[in-house]
């Protein structure tokens, strides 16, 4: 679950960092401090230990400063996670859309791949709960973009957000889980194949297969082909796909045909 509220810090002052102009380099000595870089610093040390190990005396640590003088320069670690969003919101590729048969669903999958990307690069996005999205120039460009790959397919401007946000809430749920999966295997010490090896004989003597044979048929065949009880890469993409053929079924209900390529 979540563990921070974006959008917790106060909204005016957040907007005004988050669309601040950004100033062209100049020659000599750079300032000792500056927004991006206490962001970037804060991103580092999210991305080693987690969100919840972040505060403003670690990134002032980082950055070989005091903590107050952090407060000069944004008000606090609400604002900051916030900024922190939006800076790695701008690490997302937006190529073209691609032209031919496959159009809106190749689009959508690079996005879809993109977000996946994202949250593996920056695990502690998955403890933020953007219930309120503040809108960053970042945020803006990446939501215009992957609004623009469902354009003009035949849905509606309600619909083309829901399928959007659909599909970057299956990423944000797979993702999450090979997450947990990859932090229990680093404080346990133990792979999930190890585990289930270890623990198996155990499990064979409580569990009666012909009382759950279903259960039973289904594990030993998921068990079989990943050597563990579950795989989020395999449910991501299973997810992802059956989520592009219902949106398919949907696009073609409507009519739409993709447009002939001319030679």
């Amino acid at each position: 679950m979540p563990t921070v509220l974006s959008g917790r810090g106060d909204p005016a002052r957040t907007l005004a960092l988050l669309w601040r102009p950004r100033a062209a380099p100049a020659r000599g000595p750079r300032p000792a401090l500056t927004v991006d870089r206490i962001v970037a610093a804060a991103i580092e040390l999210a991305d080693a230990d987690g969100l919840p190990a972040l505060t403003m005396r670690r990134v002032a640590d980082r950055l070989g400063v005091g903590t107050m003088s952090l407060y000069t320069y944004l008000p606090g670690k609400p604002e900051l996670v916030d900024l922190m969003l939006d800076t790695v919101y701008g690490e997302t590729a937006r190529p073209v859309q691609p032209a031919g048969p496959a159009g809106w669903r190749a689009a959508l999958t690079q996005v879809a791949q993109e977000n996946w990307a994202l949250c593996q690069r920056h695990p502690w996005m998955l403890d933020v709960a953007v219930g309120r999205p503040l809108a960053g120039p970042n945020e803006t460009a990446k939501f215009d973009y992957e609004l623009r790959t469902v354009d003009g397919i035949g849905l509606t401007e309600l619909e083309m957000d829901a399928a959007v946000r659909l599909v970057l809430g299956h990423v944000s749920a797979a993702a999450r889980s090979a997450v947990e999966k990859a932090q229990l295997e680093r404080l346990t010490g133990q792979t999930h194949a190890q585990w289930w090896r270890e623990h198996a004989p155990l499990l064979a003597e409580l569990v009666d297969p012909d009382q759950f044979p279903t259960a039973t048929r289904v594990g030993e065949a998921v068990g079989a082909a990943f050597d563990a009880a579950f795989d989020p890469g395999y449910a991501w993409e299973f997810g992802l796909q059956r989520i592009l053929d219902g949106l398919a079924a949907l696009v073609q209900s409507r009519g739409y045909r993709p447009p002939v390529p001319i030679h």
